[in-house]
């Protein structure tokens, strides 16, 4: 109960932080920043830097913010199953917890909406 009277805050700062942590992922397959990708950078891995990068920075400022989080929910799925999801069922043996983290909270972003301290507003 005590937290209540900040929900819209602790929302924000949460979209805010999910958006700052998940455009590195793209930084670091595109640009070799902050660290170097440890992969190949094939078409998908591109494709998917571009979406971590983009999705991220537009989640972080909250604009566009229910389409984009719909689309990194999308991708975050699509990495779980593809790099993580055929090594073992459950996400602490197969590594895919991040994964499955992001998908789930950028998926309740595009349901809930930007909320405030965002560009879109807190009724888009």
């Amino acid at each position: 109960m005590f937290m209540k009277a900040y929900g819209a805050q602790t929302y924000a700062a949460m979209r805010i932080v999910a958006g700052f942590l998940f455009l590195w992922h793209g930084t670091q397959k595109l640009f070799d920043v902050p660290a170097e990708f440890p992969y190949p950078l094939d078409a998908m891995m591109g494709t998917a830097g571009v979406l971590e990068l983009v999705g991220g920075v537009l989640i972080l400022v909250g604009f566009m913010t229910r389409w984009a989080a719909f689309v990194c929910s999308g991708l975050m799925a699509a990495a779980y199953w593809l790099a993580h999801g055929t090594k073992a069922f459950l996400p602490i043996l197969n590594e895919g917890e991040l994964a499955a983290l992001y998908c789930f909270v950028f998926l309740c972003i595009s349901a809930k909406g930007p909320g405030i301290w965002s560009i879109d507003g807190p009724d888009k």
